[in-house]
């Protein structure tokens, strides 16, 4: 491990510990050539798919970008950062014990969704209104309809047309 500090290769471990998750082990290190003592954290390497796009495209998945995702649907309302991070470090985990050597970001927008839903309806709402692009107003009222019948434990029938009024002569 190279000194953040000289950059010698020269070091020693002093004490290792544990990460907080338990996911990681925390090791304090000794420069040899400056003396000064640094943090390293080694981490097992995980497999995860690659992320296939609407296009077509393929990238390494990113937890991040769900991070972001989920923190900008549950801005302003009464989810603390840990219950982001949780929700985030559940969907990685399924992702990576799925064995998939590829997952759409449809599948992975779906899932991000369930989770909300199950969460804050108003962050699933601000999720989904995004995620979908709803084309008009209506059909953001219909997945509003959807989810106030759902609460009340009702269901109401999806996108029934309306009959045409007949107009009197």
């Amino acid at each position: 491990m190279r000194c953040p500090f000289c950059r010698d290769l020269e070091n020693r471990v002093v004490d290792s510990r544990l990460g907080k998750d338990g996911d990681a082990i925390r090791r304090r290190r000794h420069c040899e050539r400056c003396g000064r003592r640094f943090t390293t954290y080694e981490r097992i390497e995980e497999s995860l798919p690659v992320v296939v796009k609407k296009d077509g495209r393929r990238e390494p998945f990113d937890r991040s970008k769900i991070v972001r995702g989920l923190a900008r649907a549950c801005e302003k309302r009464p989810v603390s950062a840990d219950t982001i991070e949780a929700l985030a470090d559940g969907i990685e985990r399924r992702l990576q014990e799925s064995g998939e050597r590829e997952v759409t970001s449809r599948a992975i927008g779906e899932t991000v969704m369930r989770e909300l839903h199950a969460l804050d309806a108003v962050a699933y709402v601000r999720f989904a209104s995004v995620y979908r692009s709803f084309r008009d107003v209506r059909e953001f009222m219909r997945e509003l309809e959807d989810l106030i019948a759902e609460r009340r434990g009702t269901s109401r029938p999806r996108a029934t047309p309306r009959r045409k009024r007949r107009r009197r002569t």
